[in-house]
């Protein structure tokens, strides 16, 4: 029966190498056998098709001749990899000479195997936990920046030690269980026959050497679970939501590198402010007397109390700008208080006042 090797690979008969590998590196993965929900029957379908497709001239004479035609050896060609046999693992001789797969098969059964065939794989190097925090800030605060302290309760390294895990005074020995290599060889037997893969030290890390005497404070961990008290700088013009980030002031690690913090601010409305990029919009009421006539009004701003005038002629709505005591920014410049006014009208005059206006509207005004 002639099998369809492009169909059982998903790509067009004009397909090229590259498109041909990725097709069955997907395939690969996905029927694995090692793998959950592998399937063994359709790997070894994929396995034929690309080990045919793969070389020029097995390919030339399957779009010539199907999959009857002949193999290397003269005799009729059996599918799948050289020498493959599900009960005997996986016989390696048919990639001798540059034959069959032209990629690492660690790098498709890397996952399956603890980090690729034939020890290839590198250890990821270890970092602790990053924290999270809210942190509440005054409108004030948030403005013109602050300084801060937080006490946090996490692991840390051992102030004893500085995070070696040697009693003081004391070295370092080579690492008994990996010998100073930092690491350990292991062999596993698999679908595919044995690989041999290399890890991570779980005595020192990765080190090669371990505490001759261990600290008394931290057992030798290197870290503990102890309060810090963490001082951030908050800087000027900060919003709610807006994040900082303190590199390795997370939770700590032996043989790594600490997480970070992550401080979520939330800002205090103010009873006063609106901020508007770098300027502060208020508003003031004013007497109709002093919008006529102008007057002097105490108004407080985040710098303390100041005196405002209001020029003669103000009308409702107009704003009037206090220079140089909004947002700070650059270099030692500030937004400005925009002041929106309000004027108050009355409710109920007296006869006099109520005789002066009847003769103001008379005159058109």
């Amino acid at each position: 029966m002639n099998k369809d090797y492009y169909k059982t690979l998903g790509v067009s008969k004009s397909a090229s190498k590259d498109e041909i590998k990725k097709a069955f590196y997907k395939l690969a993965h996905e029927y694995h056998p090692d793998k959950a929900g592998g399937n063994e029957a359709k790997f070894k379908e994929a396995s034929e098709a690309y080990n045919t497709l793969s070389d020029d001239k097995k390919r030339s004479q399957y779009d010539n001749f199907g999959s009857g035609f002949q193999g290397n050896a003269g005799g009729q060609y059996q599918g799948g990899f050289g020498g493959f046999d599900a009960s005997q693992g996986f016989d390696f001789s048919g990639f001798q000479n540059g034959q069959g797969f032209e990629f690492d098969l660690g790098d498709i059964f890397g996952d399956f195997f603890g980090g690729g065939g034939g020890g290839r794989g590198r250890a990821k190097a270890k970092k602790g936990r990053d924290i999270s925090v809210d942190l509440n800030l005054t409108f004030a605060e948030s403005i013109f920046g602050v300084k801060k302290s937080i006490f946090l309760t996490k692991t840390s390294k051992c102030s004893e030690c500085g995070g070696s895990g040697s009693r003081k005074g004391t070295e370092q020995v080579t690492c008994p269980t990996c010998n100073g290599r930092g690491k350990i060889k292991e062999v596993r037997k698999s679908f595919f026959g044995t690989f041999a893969t290399e890890r991570v030290c779980d005595e020192c890390l990765g080190a090669g050497n371990v505490p001759k005497e261990k600290c008394p404070k931290c057992h030798g961990a290197g870290i503990l679970q102890k309060e810090d008290e963490i001082e951030v700088n908050i800087p000027a013009d900060v919003n709610t939501g807006e994040s900082i980030r303190l590199t390795g002031a997370g939770e700590s690690v032996k043989g790594g590198s600490s997480g970070d913090l992550y401080i979520k601010l939330h800002i205090e409305k103010s009873n006063l402010f609106v901020k508007e990029g770098k300027n502060l919009i208020t508003e003031l009421n004013i007497k109709m007397t002093d919008a006529v006539l102008g007057g002097n009004y105490k108004m407080a701003t985040l710098d303390g109390e100041i005196e405002l005038k209001i020029p003669e002629g103000t009308s409702p709505e107009d704003v009037l700008r206090i220079r140089g005591k909004g947002v700070p920014y650059g270099n030692s410049q500030r937004g400005d208080i925009l002041v929106k006014i309000k004027i108050k009208t009355p409710s109920r005059l007296s006869g006099k006042a109520k005789k002066i206006f009847e003769d103001l509207k008379k005159e058109g005004l």
